[in-house]
């Protein structure tokens, strides 16, 4: 019978389906594994990025579930977002009737790959009951001092009228709609994670070889922890007549260089240069320069080129007195430290490009040989008056100290991460749950009332927030005194939804209607096993959601430290070079090579073509191979006969014993891939090393053992055909950690080097047993030719290596 995958898989997703086979048990005594991918945007359909990513996941999450181990694998969908709304305008189409019928249809398409998901777990952001313990949260946040507002400058996208994250503005544009992002103050919401930053940085210690090194380096550079000086600059008499202003606040992480200062530079946004510019002090065209730079996002301005302005004031060295002067620059952060930092442009990458582009003075404070600037951390202080010879790290302590006793300035721990702005100006994301009221301010709203829903009466339009307009739902009663108030129109980031989904999952379902979380249950799962998704959420969400873990630890509701021991990120698909788009016409549809090839056929393209954390190069010819190789699997399994034949190993030929050998090879390498390396595209090609041996083999006993093996180690990859194959010979008792048996691995002989002089003139393969005199003698005959009318003067036998013969 030839192999037909699409009757095969349809034949098994029904019976797991009708089994209940993927769900999780209620037995908290059993071993767990909880393998988790990142959940997807509902945006209509699949691609190969997907597929790549819940085939990892699932062939791990079969594999732990074959072994006896209690499985959680549960699949969701991020579905409250910009796009909904997009659509909306595109289509003439409701935000949630767009969602819902994708995510409808997704679930089709991600079970019709086999994926092994429960199905009772299943979730969306934009659910109404993840909506209320979503605004639970908030709430909770909110009173413990967590989440605040504040006027402050975001990024502002016109045309879709809402606030973007610094990640989502991509060369000064929308990463939506790709229009112009402009800086516009606004009041928003704002998550405390800097309340967090020591945790967050610290504990990264904890996942140290458990997570890749790059994404710890990454969340740590984004966390960004400095040590060092603030100081006090006092500005000279005429500057302080021209601002409003006598002094300003400075940061440095090198106090070793402070008598290397040459200039101050100073922040767009900060007080002294909005102070000139308010009152005009500045010439008109430097006044349009700085406004033109306050309008950008502070990436776009730390990727341009550095551009500054002197603003014409000066302060005074806080040691030596001498005047400094002030500039303002696109390179200086207006929220890290004070947004005035000192310039060293002897010992400063960025400040000596500023200061050599307008000619400004370089003072070399740290002898060095080396051509400036000279950044590194080491070498003796110079021109530094009495801190001269010391070393920099002694000089940079003496010198804090010095600043301290003299009540100059003091030490401080700055961070660069910047507290979460969170307000959305859009319609489809989660209400937050606030109340402004003329007599008692802004207000929570009851947690009995909770979930405050969107109204569904809305026209999309693009405009603005249609929650403005809804007066019907934005007006309301006060939480606290029953007065009129008015409900808070901004919803929530997205990432507020997708920081916690992974403890819902962990969450008894039996409970979802009454509690966010069922004690028993999270406890017992979290925390997750395995996470597995793309190095582009290396910071953004994986620190959010570390944030919400220990955010809801010290709330009472969860009891770890960090939500994923495991992360694993896999590289992208592409094809003809390029990631998969629709822009660029290299799209490859899930669901055609599903109705040409079959599933199976899918997953194990995806899974033999490249280790996981690498791109993936999209081949159709090795698409065609892995259909191949399935048929070839299939057509010799079904040669198999039943019966219960009896392996006797020592009985075996030479061939039989090789052909076992690599049987047992795929399997010992089964569980380094599974459990560590997860390079599945060697443990493929050790099944089919082992199966191309068998080919040389008609031993009844030894297929059997043979298949009963390969289809175990296939399951989690190629599941249909595995079950439907491992159904007829064996009933699936296969499914099951297996035993290796080290006689396999035991040798009957051995290969050694025969040479002459010390040069390799031949092998011999020799009986484990053989004496070392008929080893001899055995190696003299195969190198006759060079021996001959020679005399032997010496015979050595290295013991399972090799045998050398001296002649002359």
């Amino acid at each position: 019978m030839a192999y037909n995958a699409s009757i095969i898989e349809k034949k098994w997703q029904e019976n797991w389906d009708k089994d209940n086979y993927f769900e999780p048990k209620k037995d908290f005594s059993l071993k767990k594994k909880y393998i988790l991918s990142m959940f997807p945007y509902p945006s209509g359909r699949i691609h190969m990025g997907h597929v790549r990513n819940y085939t990892i996941g699932d062939a791990l999450a079969r594999y732990y579930r074959k072994i006896g181990f209690n499985v959680l694998h549960p699949i969701g969908f991020d579905s409250f977002g910009m796009p909904a709304e997009n659509a909306a305008i595109k289509h003439k189409i409701h935000p949630k009737k767009w969602t819902y019928d994708n995510i409808a249809y997704m679930q089709k398409e991600l079970f019709s790959l086999g994926f092994s998901f429960s199905k009772k777990r299943i979730l969306a952001t934009s659910d109404p009951l993840y909506t209320k313990f979503e605004q639970e949260f908030f709430i909770k946040m909110f009173e413990k001092g967590l989440i605040y507002t504040k006027e402050a400058n975001v990024n502002w996208c016109e045309h879709d009228q809402t606030v973007l994250a610094n990640e989502q503005v991509e060369e000064g544009k929308c990463w939506r709609c790709g229009n112009e992002v402009i800086q516009k103050k606004m009041p928003g919401y704002y998550i405390k994670i800097t309340s967090y930053a020591n945790e967050l940085l610290k504990d990264l210690e904890k996942l140290k070889d458990k997570w890749p090194n790059q994404v710890l380096t990454m969340q740590e550079n984004w966390i960004g922890k400095s040590e060092g000086l603030e100081f006090t600059l006092f500005l000279d008499e005429e500057s302080v007549k021209k601002v409003n202003k006598k002094d300003l606040q400075v940061f440095t992480t090198r106090a070793d260089t402070i008598y290397g200062i040459s200039y101050i530079a100073l922040s767009v946004e900060h007080d002294i240069v909005k102070d000139l510019i308010k009152n005009s002090k500045l010439d008109a065209k430097i006044i349009d320069q700085i406004k033109i730079m306050q309008n950008q996002s502070p990436r776009e301005r730390q990727s341009n080129e550095k551009e500054g302005y002197f603003l014409g004031i000066y302060a005074l060295h806080p040691l030596t007195k001498e005047k400094i002067p002030i500039w303002v620059a696109n390179f200086v952060l207006s929220d890290y430290g004070s947004g005035a930092v000192m310039a060293v442009p002897a010992h400063d990458e960025r400040d000596f490009e500023f200061a050599k582009k307008y000619n400004l003075e370089f003072k070399e404070v740290i002898s060095s040989k080396e051509k400036l600037p000279f950044t590194q951390k080491v070498g003796k202080l110079i021109n530094s008056d009495k801190f001269n010879d010391l070393d920099c790290n002694e000089a940079r302590e003496e010198i804090i100290k010095e600043f301290e006793k003299n009540n100059l300035g003091k030490r401080v721990i700055n961070f660069k991460i910047r507290d979460w702005g969170v307000s959305r100006q859009r319609y489809w994301g989660t209400p937050i749950p606030m109340v402004k009221c003329n007599d008692c301010g802004l207000v929570c709203e009851k947690i009995e009332n909770l979930p405050i829903l969107l109204p569904e009466d809305v026209e999309i339009t693009g405009e603005g927030n249609p929650l403005d307009r809804h007066l019907e739902w934005k007006n309301c009663l006060c939480s606290k005194c029953g007065k009129k108030a008015t409900r808070e129109s901004d919803t929530l980031d997205t990432f507020f939804e997708s920081s916690w989904y992974y403890a819902r999952f962990a969450s008894d379902e039996d409970t979802w209607q009454n509690k966010v979380f069922d004690e028993k249950s999270v406890n017992y799962w979290l925390s997750v096993d395995e996470y597995i998704g793309g190095i582009e959420h290396a910071i953004l969400h994986l620190l959010y959601a570390r944030f919400f873990q220990k955010v809801l630890r010290d709330l009472g509701y969860l009891k770890n430290d960090e939500p994923f021991l495991k992360l694993l990120t896999q590289g992208m698909v592409l094809k003809d070079g390029f990631k998969m788009s629709k822009s660029k016409g290299n799209v490859v549809d899930p669901d055609e090579i599903i109705k040409k090839y079959g599933a199976d056929t899918a997953r194990l393209f995806i899974l033999f073509a490249a280790p996981p954390a690498k791109e993936l190069e999209w081949n159709d010819d090795a698409l065609e191979g892995a259909y191949r190789f399935i048929c070839k699997l299939y057509d010799r399994a079904l040669n198999v006969e039943s019966g219960n034949y009896i392996l006797k190993h020592e009985e075996l030929s030479k061939e039989e014993k090789y052909a076992r050998l690599k049987v047992y090879e795929a399997l010992k390498k089964s569980e380094e891939v599974y459990n560590k390396t997860y390079a599945f595209n060697t443990l493929i090609a050790a099944c089919m090393e082992a199966i191309n041996a068998l080919n040389q083999c008609k031993n009844k006993a030894l297929e059997q053992e043979a298949f009963y093996i390969i289809l175990n180690i296939l399951e989690p990859i190629i599941p249909h055909v595995c079950f439907e194959l491992s159904d007829k010979l064996f009933k699936c008792k296969n499914f099951k950690k297996l035993e290796i048996k080290e006689e396999v691995f035991r040798k009957d002989s051995l290969v050694l080097i025969v040479s002459v002089n010390g040069k390799k003139r031949s092998e011999i393969e020799v009986l484990i047993n053989t004496s070392q005199d008929e080893i001899l003698n055995i190696a003299k005959k195969s190198v006759q030719k060079w021996i001959q009318d020679k005399v032997i003067v010496k015979e050595i036998y290295i013991k399972d290596k090799l045998v050398n013969l001296v002649i002359k």
